[in-house]
């Protein structure tokens, strides 16, 4: 008998650190990227394709509930979404009541650049050039996070992301592409899109949830980021 209620007393405990555990994760909607960059690859359906990434990362890294994408669209037709990424007073709530999302992603991708150079290497496999190019690419995206009940943007980072290799490179294993985007997943712009979309999601996680320390490495990126900038800017 006391074995018994110890077992039942572990289950209880379990099923209410889960329930726990998952009332707590955000919930997340991500909204069609926006683009005013000159960017070539940026086409169609891209932004859609780029918030399906992002969604895809967030559903697999765990720490989230993501709304589906499908859900979601129905109702972002009908909201009015600013260019600063607010919420109109009269709709905003909506979001959150017919999806059920706490917090809508929005993201905009502001600059892209690419270089190639030759470097005089590589080698050649039965008749195919590996290497002997240099492809580097650069890419800043605008990330907001806007709670759906108050329409007020609760996060907000400017992330950065940058490729570079020689010849073939195989990438990561996360960010996995979506849609058109999958013809550029060896390209220099698919490797930097791929690396803003895993630092889209490792800043949300760092702070809508582990927060602390983790935040230091991403404020001193910004810091290095603006004093890069700061470094362009000539008055003379």
């Amino acid at each position: 008998m006391k074995t018994l209620r110890i077992a039942l007393l572990v289950v209880i405990f379990t099923g209410f650190a889960t329930s726990h555990t998952l009332a707590s994760e955000p919930r997340l909607g991500v909204a069609d990227f926006s683009n005013t960059s000159g960017a070539y690859w940026w086409y169609g359906g891209v932004g859609r394709d780029l918030a399906s990434m992002v969604t895809n990362e967030l559903a697999n890294n765990g720490s989230f509930s993501v709304v589906e994408r499908d859900k979601l669209y129905t109702v972002l037709d009908e909201q009015d979404l600013s260019a600063s990424g607010r919420i109109s007073k009269g709709t905003r709530s909506k979001i959150g009541e017919l999806t059920g999302a706490q917090y809508l992603v929005l993201g905009t991708v502001t600059a892209y650049e690419e270089n190639t150079e030759g470097t005089g290497g590589g080698f050649t496999i039965s008749g195919v050039r590996i290497g002997g190019k240099n492809n580097k690419a650069y890419m800043a995206l605008d990330l907001r996070v806007v709670d759906t009940n108050s329409g007020e943007i609760a996060y907000n980072r400017t992330v950065e992301a940058r490729s570079g290799g020689f010849g073939f490179n195989l990438g990561l294993s996360r960010g996995k592409f979506s849609g058109d985007l999958g013809k550029y997943k060896k390209t220099p712009a698919g490797k930097a899109i791929r690396a803003a979309v895993v630092e889209i999601v490792d800043y949300l996680e760092c702070a809508m949830v582990v927060q602390g320390s983790c935040l230091e490495d991403f404020d001193a990126k910004e810091k290095k980021r603006k004093k890069s900038l700061k470094s362009l800017i000539n008055l003379d």
